[in-house]
């Protein structure tokens, strides 16, 4: 299934299946088997846009030729790194006139990856609007508490991730990433965030919808988070990327709808041409694209370091592009080391890295930090939380007493007085849809949610519609709620006080969080090391990786990385 070969014959035959008259015009990608043919087609596409594939001209033993006559297929590209071309068709049969040609080692029709969204489904809370920056609220720039201090102790707020890859004992002597230049294909970026604007270097858009403020703009949010944890900028309290002086570029080739592949190629073919060190791919899926199997392989014969997540299907099989050869595919872990139940695995899975509850960047004043302070019997408490998708923002801090309802069904209720104030309930039973409208039910003005395993609830949302419900819902981990419960079935006084605010960085889960953290330490091997091919990052980052047990069936590959063993290493490479 990997192999070109097999995809070749696979989508050949999808194509002669769907040979027949469309309504609507349809994208293919066109992998020239010659380069000489190719560059012959490039430069008279590149000299007229819109030239009919009827029209070109090839010579061939001495002879000028037209193998692609009576195909009315529009050139729309042509992609110089890849050595191919993309049409674009009204009928089916113009597409079967280029494959009888002879010419094209590949020819696929345009698909989709699903939408490349983090495991917690995040969403940017309100649309692209950057008078979101000036409200009252929310200070631009400002961190969030939730980056946990990694020692628990009063130094910087580092992003936990940052310190598991070992990514500070390797910055000297890998100059911090400088020199080293980072191709983020993905959603786009926020290219004025604080923490990216210093290293971002250029963007391009291949989705080409309108998007505003500026083609390549971040609106899922996606591709600012993996920006940031590659290359965010060092701040003064403590946030930084894997790697805080590498560059940063940016291919926008997913929007909300998904990923086309496609686009992912031009993507690559653009990457190529940029000569980048490395690129990072946080997409993908379960169906493997020709096309981009080729475009990842002109990128490895360019020397270039390919990094892309594994998927978060939780399933034993790596999904596309990460499970071709010459990509590195990158699973993810927790902060204790274990194996996120998301992350897919396989024999193709290279290594892991931090991917559960990763800070980093999102789009300015799209991030949403909630702050929940608890007052048991006088005694403050300041305590780990997280706003569900769906809950109202809260910018003004909201103070109530705190009533235990057990797991938020009609019964649980009764007899209770929750009248001006916050429910207290634990996961569990019913949805946390329904809690929440029973709370609502008994006058309730808020509800914190427990978990019933450990850590945050980073999955579920309170509706399907993107609506907000009436009252402020935000998670807590289970021992403080099993504390907290204990506490009120005692009949002590507890009141709790809740506040989110705008902020401009989010906590994700998924791969999609883990594969930055390898690009990251990649381009630390790269401005150590020029001469490192991808091969040869890929083999230093599995060496020097820590083994994590279990491992059945590579479900962690070969561990979590270490950016300092690996660079240590690339030295003497």
């Amino acid at each position: 299934m990997n192999s070109l070969r097999l995809a070749t014959k696979a989508l050949a035959v999808l194509i002669v299946v769907g040979l027949s008259t469309s309504a609507f015009a349809s994208r293919y990608i066109v992998v020239m088997k010659n380069a000489m043919v190719f560059q012959q087609i490039h430069s008279q596409v590149s000299l007229s846009s819109g030239s009919t594939m009827s029209s070109l001209t090839v010579v061939m033993n001495g002879k000028t030729l037209k193998p692609f006559a009576g195909s009315d297929a529009v050139v729309e590209d042509s992609l110089a790194q890849l050595h191919s071309i993309i049409v674009n068709s009204e009928d089916d049969s113009a597409v079967a006139v280029i494959k009888a040609s002879g010419q094209a080692l590949v020819i696929e029709k345009e698909f989709f990856h699903p939408a490349p969204r983090p495991v917690s489904g995040y969403s940017l809370t309100k649309p692209w609007d950057f008078s979101l920056q000036y409200a009252k609220h929310y200070v631009s720039g400002s961190t969030p508490h939730l980056m946990d201090n990694y020692s628990k102790g009063t130094g910087p707020k580092t992003p936990w991730g940052i310190i598991a890859v070992n990514a500070p004992q390797a910055w000297e002597k890998a100059n911090y990433g400088r020199g080293a230049r980072v191709a983020v294909i993905d959603t786009g970026i926020d290219k004025d965030h604080p923490a990216l604007a210093a290293n971002f270097e250029q963007g391009r858009d291949f989705i080409h919808d309108g998007n505003t403020p500026y083609p390549f703009a971040d609106k899922v949010g996606h591709g600012s988070h993996c920006a940031g944890t590659i290359a965010g900028v060092q701040s003064a309290d403590g946030f930084t990327g894997v790697a805080p002086e590498a560059k940063i570029l940016s291919g926008r080739v997913c929007s909300e709808q998904g990923c086309s592949n496609i686009a992912v190629a031009q993507g690559i073919n653009w990457a190529i041409s940029q000569k980048v060190d490395v690129i990072s791919m946080s997409l993908g899926g379960a169906n493997a694209s020709a096309a981009e199997q080729s475009a990842v392989e002109s990128a490895d014969r360019a020397k270039i370091v390919v990094v892309a997540a594994s998927g978060n299907d939780g399933v034993g099989q790596v999904g596309f592009p990460a499970a071709f050869p010459s990509v590195i595919a990158v699973g993810a872990i927790d902060r204790n080391s274990k194996k996120g139940s998301f992350s897919q695995w396989g024999p193709e899975l290279a290594v892991v890295a931090p991917g559960v509850e990763v800070v980093s960047s999102v789009p300015q004043g799209t991030g949403r930090e909630s702050r929940v302070t608890v007052n048991v019997n006088g005694s403050d408490q300041t305590i780990s939380s997280s706003a569900f998708q769906g809950s109202p923002e809260v910018p003004n801090q909201l103070t109530a007493d705190l009533i235990y309802a057990g797991l938020g069904q009609p019964e649980d209720f009764q007899k209770l007085d929750l009248t001006g104030k916050i429910a207290l309930v634990q996961r569990g039973t019913i949805r946390f849809s329904d809690k929440v409208k029973n709370a609502i039910a008994a006058n309730a003005i808020g509800v914190i949610i427990f978990n019933n395993e450990a850590g945050l609830i980073t999955s579920g949302g309170l509706t399907q519609d993107g609506s907000i419900v009436a009252i402020p819902v935000l998670s807590i981990e289970q021992t403080v709620g099993q504390q907290l419960a204990s506490a009120l079935g005692v009949s002590k006084k507890v009141t709790s006080t809740i506040q989110t605010v705008a902020t401009d960085y989010e906590s994700f889960s998924g791969t999609s969080m883990a594969a930055p953290h390898v690009a990251g330490v990649s381009a630390l091997l790269r401005a150590t090391n020029k001469n490192l091919t991808g091969a040869d990052v890929k083999k230093i980052l599995k060496s020097t990786a820590h083994a994590l047990q279990p491992n059945d069936e590579n479900q962690t590959g070969s561990g979590l990385i270490d950016a300092e063993a690996a660079v240590n290493q690339a030295v003497n490479n």
